[in-house]
């Protein structure tokens, strides 16, 4: 029965040949042409409300923020739902996600947009840690919780909290002026393949539906 998720490593693979094609292209001026759009029109909503709501989407979505939310999910899942095997997929999806992200960084050391920025970020660009984070912390808390939710309505919410948050993080890097959207799009596609990856081998493992 397990092959029937093999539909996951195909995902996987697909996510990661989007991703190796936008990193050869990245720097090419189409790319660019769409990012600064992209950029003009997302700043283009700037208002301090909104600015507000984006600062604390990138506070929560930062490393000391993602651990706080990380430790409070090991315990629910040791507490609550008594689930060590669980426990390890969380940690190898976060630890390994953030280290991907740190080679990647290192590798591709793409320097950050240098004009009209509302906060102060170290660090290169490519691809965004915070839109990897956020994609692997709610993408893999939604597959754990997924499984102890037996109904179709808290299902349905709790996919879309999770894909909103991603989403608005994302957002929310590009508002403040610290990422270019091929940033977030690239960190979303290689973190996604990393998650799916991870859940395949998860299911292989433990060998139930």
């Amino acid at each position: 029965m397990r092959t029937k998720y093999n539909h996951l490593l195909l995902l996987c693979f697909f996510s990661l040949a989007f991703f190796i094609f936008l990193a050869m292209v990245y720097d090419s001026d189409f790319v660019e042409n769409i990012d600064l759009q992209l950029i003009k029109s997302i700043q283009g909503l700037e208002h301090p409300t909104f600015t507000y709501i984006m600062k604390f989407l990138s506070y929560i979505g930062d490393k000391v923020r993602v651990i706080v939310i990380s430790i409070i999910i090991v315990l629910i899942l040791y507490k609550v739902f008594h689930q060590r095997i669980e426990i390890i997929l969380f940690i190898i999806v976060l630890v390994g996600s953030a280290i991907l992200n740190v080679l990647l960084k290192f590798f591709f050391q793409r320097e950050r947009p240098n004009f009209y920025r509302m906060i102060v970020q170290d660090g290169y660009s490519f691809p965004s840690g915070h839109a990897m984070a956020a994609l692997s912390l709610y993408g893999i808390i939604t597959f754990l919780l997924w499984r102890h939710i037996p109904k179709e309505s808290g299902r349905i919410i709790l996919i879309c909290t999770s894909t909103l948050f991603i989403t608005l993080i994302g957002i929310s890097r590009i508002y403040l002026g610290v990422h270019y959207p091929s940033d977030i799009v690239g960190a979303y596609l290689i973190s996604g393949s990393w998650l799916l990856l991870t859940i395949w081998g998860f299911i292989q493992v433990k060998g139930k539906d």
